[in-house]
C-alpha cells in the first residue's frame, strides 16, 4: 500500500509557516504587548495610592542599599584578598609567617596609606558605607578561626602539662600584665577619657601585653621544623595555656565594662555558669558523638549542621552572657576532641573558606579603623616605642626568666621568650573587642597594632639568630597547627 508522504511530520519551514509569516506574527506579539501596557498605565496613572507606611524613600533601597553596596563589598574583598595574598607571599618569602602580609594588606588600604595617597580611589574602593557590612564578615570569621583554634587545642596536653610548664606560662602572663598595667598609669591621662574608668583601662592594658598569637607561633614551628622538639612542645603548650588564661582575662575585663551598665554579678556567674555547663554537661555528649563518627570514619551533613549549629548556640550564649561571642565559639571548639574525625574534617572543610576570604576581611576592617597618621609628634612616638618595649621586656623577659630558673639553658629560654613574644592576629582580635567597647581610643588603638606588628615581625630573624635548625632533632609529640 502506498504511503501518504502529505501525513508525515515535514521539517519546519518545509510544509509549516514561512519564517515571514513567523517573524511577521512575532513583531506582532511584542507590539500587543506594548500597546496593552501603554493602555494599562494610561490607566493606573490616575489612580491614587495609600500614602507610604514607613518604607522609606522609593528607590534609595535599591540604588543605595541594594546595588551600590553589594558592588562594593564585592569589588573591596576581591581587593583585599588579592592585596593579602600578594603580601602574604612576600612575606613568606622573606621567612615571616604569611598573616604579617595580610595585616599589612589592610592597613595599607586604609586611611594610613591608600586613604592619602588617593583618597578618590580609597572612599570608591573601601567606602564609609562598606565597614558594617565588613564589620559583619569580620565578627564571622573572628567566631569560625576562634572555633578552629579551639579544636586544634588539645586540653589533654593542658592537664597533663607539668608543673615547669604551667609555671612558665603563668610568668609570661603575670609579668607583662603588671608591666602593661603600670604603662596605664602613663598611656591614661595622655590617650584615654574621663569616660574609661581607670580601672578597666589598666586591666585591657595588662590584658593586651599579654597575649600570644598561638596559631602563629605554631606556624613558625612548623616552618622551621621545630614543633616536635623539645623547645617546641614547651613553647605550644605554654602558648595554649597562656592563651586560655589570657582569654579568661579578656572576659573577666569585658564583664566589667558591661557591669557599668548593670548586672555585673548577672554577668561573671553567668560567665562561670556556662563555662560548667560546656565542660560538664555538654563535653560529655560531645565526645559520644565524636566517638560515633570516629567509628564510622565519615562526617555526614546531619552532624556538620548539628555542630555548626551548636557553634552559633555558643557563641550567641556568651554574646548574650556580655562576654563576646568568640569566648563561645572557642569554648565548643575546645571540647571537641583535637584528634577525632570531627575536629580533622571540620578544620578541612573551614579553614580555607575563613583563611582566604573571611580573615582578609577582618584584616581589612581592621586596617579601616587603623589611621597610623594619629600618632603624631615626637612624644606620641616616644609612647608607642615605650608601649613596644615594654610589652617585649614583659613577656620575653618573664618567659625567659622562668624558663632559666626551671632549668633552660640561657639559649633556649631566650628562644622560648622570643616565640612568646609573637603576637600576631590573637593581638588584633584583642585590640579590636577593646575599640568596640570604647576602652582605647583612636590613636592608642594604632599603637597597639603597631605593637602587634612588631612583636610578630621580629620573632623570626631572632629566633634565627638564636638556634639553628640542626640543633633541634629530637623528636616529640606536639599538637597539630593551624594555619593563620
Amino acid at each position: 500500500m502506498p504511503i501518504d508522504h502529505s501525513t508525515t511530520d515535514a521539517p519546519p519551514g518545509e510544509n509549516g509557516p514561512s519564517r515571514l509569516k513567523v517573524s511577521l506574527g512575532y513583531a506582532l506579539m511584542v507590539a500587543a504587548t506594548v500597546a496593552g501596557f501603554l493602555v494599562i498605565r494610561s490607566l493606573g496613572e490616575s489612580i491614587a495610592a495609600s500614602p507610604a507606611a514607613g518604607g522609606g524613600a522609593f528607590g534609595r533601597a535599591q540604588s543605595e542599599r541594594g546595588v551600590d553596596t553589594l558592588l562594593h563589598v564585592l569589588l573591596a574583598l576581591v581587593v583585599v584578598i588579592v592585596t593579602a595574598r600578594l603580601l602574604g607571599a612576600v612575606f613568606k618569602h622573606l621567612g615571616q609567617p604569611p598573616v604579617i602580609g595580610e595585616v599589612l594588606a589592610g592597613i595599607l588600604l586604609g586611611p594610613s596609606l591608600l586613604g592619602r595617597v588617593a583618597p578618590e580611589v580609597a572612599s570608591y574602593l573601601l567606602p564609609v558605607s562598606v565597614a558594617p557590612h565588613f564589620s559583619v564578615l569580620a565578627q564571622v570569621g573572628v567566631i569560625l578561626y576562634m572555633f578552629l583554634v579551639g579544636l586544634d587545642l588539645d586540653t589533654r596536653a593542658l592537664r597533663q602539662g607539668t608543673h615547669v610548664t604551667v609555671a612558665i606560662s603563668h610568668a609570661s602572663i603575670i609579668t607583662p600584665f603588671l608591666l602593661g598595667a603600670a604603662l596605664a598609669l602613663w598611656v591614661y591621662p595622655r590617650l584615654s577619657s574621663e569616660d574609661v574608668p581607670f580601672t578597666v583601662f589598666a586591666l585591657f592594658m595588662g590584658v593586651s601585653m599579654s597575649v600570644t598569637a598561638f596559631p602563629v607561633l605554631a606556624r613558625i614551628l612548623t616552618d622551621r621544623g621545630m614543633q616536635r622538639t623539645r623547645l617546641g612542645v614547651t613553647a605550644l603548650t605554654c602558648a595554649a595555656v597562656g592563651d586560655v588564661t589570657a582569654w579568661c582575662l579578656l572576659a573577666f575585663v569585658v564583664s566589667v565594662v558591661h557591669a557599668r551598665l548593670g548586672g555585673a554579678v548577672a554577668t561573671i556567674a553567668g560567665t562561670v555558669a556556662y563555662i560548667a555547663f560546656v565542660f560538664v554537661v555538654l563535653q560529655p555528649l560531645v565526645r559520644r558523638l565524636a566517638a560515633r563518627v570516629d567509628r564510622t570514619g565519615q562526617l555526614t551533613q546531619p552532624v556538620v549542621a548539628a555542630v555548626v549549629v551548636g557553634l552559633l548556640l555558643s557563641a550567641l550564649t556568651t554574646e548574650l552572657i556580655g562576654i563576646h561571642a568568640i569566648f563561645g565559639a572557642f569554648l565548643l571548639g575546645a571540647v571537641i576532641p583535637h584528634d577525632s574525625v570531627i575536629a580533622r574534617e571540620m578544620t578541612h572543610r573551614l579553614e580555607h573558606l575563613v583563611v582566604v576570604l573571611l580573615l582578609p576581611a577582618f584584616f581589612a576592617f581592621t586596617g579601616m579603623r587603623t589611621e597610623i597618621g594619629l600618632v603624631s609628634g615626637a612624644g606620641q612616638w616616644a609612647l608607642c616605642a615605650a608601649i613596644v618595649l615594654v610589652a617585649c621586656v614583659g613577656k620575653f623577659g618573664g618567659t625567659a626568666i622562668a624558663a632559666r630558673l626551671t632549668g633552660l639553658d640561657w639559649r633556649d629560654a631566650c628562644a622560648l621568650g622570643i616565640l612568646m613574644n609573637t603576637r600576631g592576629l590573637m593581638e588584633l582580635i584583642v585590640l579590636n573587642v577593646g575599640l568596640d567597647l570604647g576602652i582605647l581610643s583612636p590613636t592608642l588603638f594604632a599603637m597597639l597594632v603597631l605593637m602587634a606588628i612588631v612583636t610578630t615581625v621580629m620573632t623570626t630573624p631572632i629566633l634565627q639568630a638564636l638556634t639553628a635548625r640542626e640543633r633541634h632533632v629530637e623528636r616529640g609529640a606536639a599538637p597539630a597547627a593551624v594555619a593563620p
